[in-house]
């Protein structure tokens, strides 16, 4: 990474692993749909390398223990989908935690007069109250879930959207986040893209990743970048 600030005139971020570590609330939902299906429960640990795709991604991975089950494009049974996001309903947010250096980050970023989005796969009915309910919701000029368009990460659509939302070029953005989705969607788009290593990327470690620069909270984000 280059000593040098990197100008930018808006940054994205990512919500679960990035911003929040929501596998708490997750995994209390994910078993609370398999005892309603008597299927055997799962530990946090498949949870939280199963998360980054979405929540008919995540029941799917759930139902069939596997990464691989997110690549077949079946839905998964609508008994189990609903079930899960009835019961991720009553839990979202109750055990959701800021990551080290998240609020301090978002306040330095405000600070630079940098707008700030929200880029996430989780669906909006979700994504809202739980920004609500950790007290992140007035930081962000624009919040685009997984389900408000037609295609989300790792596709560039969503980051192409909010950068004209925030009118911004795409080549004058920062995205971060915590997963090889983030990663190809900042990079289809054009984007900037630094990520953190304390998140989900099923598993995976992020250094195998070419991005711009890897932080270890958002404050070192904040720190490493200046107002174009």
């Amino acid at each position: 990474m280059s000593s040098q600030p990197l100008p930018v005139r808006a940054v994205l971020l990512d919500l679960d692993g990035t911003l929040l570590d929501t596998v708490l609330d997750l995994h209390a939902a994910a078993n609370a749909m398999l005892r309603d299906l008597a299927c055997p429960e799962v530990s946090v640990e498949s949870i939280r390398s199963y998360v980054g795709r979405g929540i008919p991604n995540l029941v799917k991975r759930v139902l069939a223990g596997s990464l691989a089950a997110a690549d077949d494009t079946t839905p998964p049974p609508a008994d189990a989908l609903s079930g899960f996001r009835r019961h991720y309903a009553t839990v979202n947010g109750r055990n959701a935690r800021l990551f080290p250096g998240v609020l301090e980050g978002l306040q330095a970023f405000k600070a630079l007069d940098l707008p700030l989005g929200v880029i996430t796969n989780k669906a909006e009915a979700f994504t809202l109250p739980l920004l609500q309910h950790t007290g992140l919701f007035p930081f962000f000029d624009v919040i685009v879930s997984g389900d408000v368009l037609p295609r989300a990460k790792p596709d560039p659509m969503p980051l192409l959207w909010a950068s004209g939302r925030l009118g911004v070029s795409p080549v004058e953005v920062l995205m971060i986040g915590d997963s090889v989705h983030d990663f190809h969607a900042g990079r289809a788009a054009g984007c900037h893209v630094f990520l953190v290593p304390y998140g989900y990327n099923e598993g995976r470690d992020i250094r195998e990743l070419a991005c711009d620069g890897i932080v270890s909270t958002l404050s070192e984000a904040a720190r490493r970048v200046v107002h174009a």
